[in-house]
């Protein structure tokens, strides 16, 4: 049973396909912990050209995802009061450890590491089958939209 499903994750964050890298929530602990979902499929259209008969997911948009799912627990953390806009300011310790290709599932795993406003520090793992494949520590900053 999902927490969150598509519908939701589209009225919280602004990214739309085909830069919409997050499928669903599994697990929501506000200012704590988030568990998203990721489908990898042979359509996305990123396999046209990485690479031509071995399709690899690029790490970076693994770690754009980790960063939606994390933006998502930040959206959920600070409730409905205001319409916060989430900016991704660092990347440290980027591991990949293993290619995601099509067919895989990716589940993000995200912890609060420190959280002083309007920054937010974020643990990220991502797993596919129960094996470490990403992991990164994200920075981003949330502040309110401005008209």
């Amino acid at each position: 049973m999902s927490v969150m499903e598509q519908a939701d994750i589209q009225a919280l964050l602004p990214h739309r396909y085909p830069f919409l890298l997050v499928d669903r929530v599994l697990e929501l602990d506000p200012d704590r912990r988030i568990v998203g979902i990721k489908n990898v499929t042979i359509n996305e259209p990123f396999f046209q050209g990485h690479f031509p008969g071995r399709p690899v997911m690029p790490g970076v948009l693994i770690i754009e995802a980790m960063a939606q799912v994390g933006g998502l627990l930040a959206f959920k953390s600070m409730g409905q009061a205001a319409k916060p806009v989430v900016y991704l300011t660092g990347i440290d310790g980027a591991k990949f450890r293993k290619p995601v290709v099509p067919g895989d599932r990716l589940r993000f795993e995200i912890d609060v590491v420190k959280k002083r406003a309007p920054f937010w520090k974020m643990q990220g793992k991502a797993f596919v089958e129960g094996e470490l494949v990403c992991e990164a520590e994200v920075t981003a900053m949330v502040t309110e939209e401005k008209a």
